[in-house]
């Protein structure tokens, strides 16, 4: 006969056995895995405690965003080779006065499918279509550096009735100052990217390479502004992650296409309605007067022009300090 005590025992004794080998059958859950676009920021808590990534489908591209911040909407668009993520040094200090809408231009960083068209006023229409009719803002107030620069002047002629205010950063503006040609001859860079699938095969599967030689010669005292500095502003992480995107073929086709659709910038510059928008002009040292002089002609009601301290063409990297400073102070208005 068994005792109760013994029999409580050999119990026990069962149900551990069972337990622990349950546990040693049952796999670990695996770690959720990250998305790609979310890599570069799944660590900043600056990032996680505030802003998120969005996406959007605005006629055929899926559009991605990110978000943050609370208060009157400022969008921002980037330029070559960037993508959202070039703002992200001044986005925390904006954030805390605006809502902010880092957008990915169509076809680009982590925006998916192709756009009808690279020119700056077809490329408008989409994030049009994204800021005002999906989120429903019609009183943005719209900032571009580089090609994005020219796609929020676009912004701001083809719907002014949406456009609060337009920050124009860094890049002189194809039209009735300065034709294709011209523009063409500004820098080996414009007239290479212009060619048809010349900078595709001598790029390649080199693009990270490629983007970190590049981006010193426009940086402060850099050869594009008669230097010899090769320094360069972003760090090895930023490097890969625009690299990450930009290696998609037919992200890195686009980003040329940027260029390949000079001409036609022009003829829509030029056949373009003076805008009565208030707006703000931002450009490497010693270079604002001459940027003006390009869109002075379209925009009409310019309320400062100011060169950025010790930047070259990377405003925000080389001088994120001064940009939000004065940023801030154009967009309260």
């Amino acid at each position: 006969m068994i005792s109760t005590s013994r029999f409580a025992r050999a119990a026990t004794t069962f149900a551990l056995t069972l337990l622990l080998t349950g546990a040693a059958c049952a796999a670990p859950a695996p770690a959720p895995e990250v998305p790609a676009y979310a890599t570069v920021t799944q660590a900043d808590p600056k990032f996680t405690g505030a802003f998120r990534h969005e996406f959007t489908e605005v006629d055929g591209v899926r559009m991605h965003y990110v978000t943050g911040g609370r208060g009157t909407p400022v969008v921002l668009l980037h330029g070559w080779p960037q993508t959202w993520y070039g703002w992200w040094p001044i986005m925390p200090a904006l954030a805390e006065h605006h809502t902010v809408y880092a957008v990915d231009l169509p076809g680009l960083g982590d925006s998916t499918g192709k756009p009808t068209g690279y020119d700056k006023a077809t490329l408008a229409r989409y994030v049009h279509t994204l800021i005002a009719d999906r989120l429903g803002l019609r009183d943005a107030r719209v900032v571009g550096h580089d090609h994005g620069a020219a796609v929020a002047f676009q912004y701001a002629a083809q719907f002014p009735a949406d456009t609060a205010r337009l920050g124009y950063l860094d890049l002189p503006l194809p039209g009735p100052g300065i034709d294709g040609a011209a523009y063409r001859s500004l820098s080996w860079h414009i007239a290479f990217h212009s060619q048809r699938r010349v900078p595709e095969a001598v790029v390649g599967n080199d693009v990270r390479e490629y983007l970190k030689l590049f981006y010193p010669q426009v940086s402060f005292g850099g050869t594009a502004f008669g230097g010899t500095s090769d320094r360069s502003p972003f760090t090895e992480e930023e490097i890969s992650e625009y690299a990450r995107t930009y290696s998609r073929p037919e992200a890195l086709s686009g980003g040329f296409e940027l260029y390949r659709a000079l001409d036609k910038d022009v003829r829509d510059t030029v056949a373009t309605a003076p805008v009565r928008v208030p707006a703000l002009v931002m450009a490497a040292q010693g270079q604002a007067e001459a940027i003006k002089a390009t869109v002075a002609p379209r925009l009409t009601d310019i309320v400062r022009a100011v060169d950025v301290p010790k930047a070259g063409h990377w405003l925000v990297e080389e001088n994120p300090g001064f940009v939000t400073e004065e940023l801030l102070r154009f967009l309260k208005g």
